[in-house]
């Protein structure tokens, strides 16, 4: 597996954009498709959006090569009791549906970590 960008920043509103173009940029640069590439970024704010919901102000974002690519959403700086909510659920289903391999990490009950491949 070729590490491709790394990310860490607050997962606030006003970085998503940028992270869902990295993202774009990520995959035209290891060939997938427009279709896989739309759903890619979904994903990674999908992932995103459960970290925030569970409490972590900041985020590393982490693209490998490896039959397509490899996601880690790492959440970092849990500053509050983030509480799952239905919103997860639908997060997680959109996940799976899009996704070749989904695992979620956890640390306890607590998530700290989601990795998913999309491509090839």
């Amino acid at each position: 597996m070729k590490e491709l960008l790394t990310l860490s920043f607050s997962v606030g509103n006003d970085l998503m954009t940028t992270v869902r173009l990295a993202t774009g940029g990520i995959c035209s640069l290891v060939g997938i498709d427009l279709d896989e590439s739309e759903d890619c970024k979904v994903c990674v704010t999908e992932g995103l959006l459960i970290l925030r919901r569970n409490g972590y102000s900041t985020a590393r974002v982490v693209f490998s090569q490896d039959d397509g690519v490899s996601v880690r959403l790492v959440g970092l700086d849990r500053g509050g009791e983030g509480e799952p909510s239905v919103e997860d659920d639908i997060s997680y289903a959109l996940l799976e549906a899009l996704v070749n391999e989904l695992n979620v990490e956890k640390d306890g009950e607590r998530l700290c970590a989601l990795n998913f491949r999309i491509g090839c």
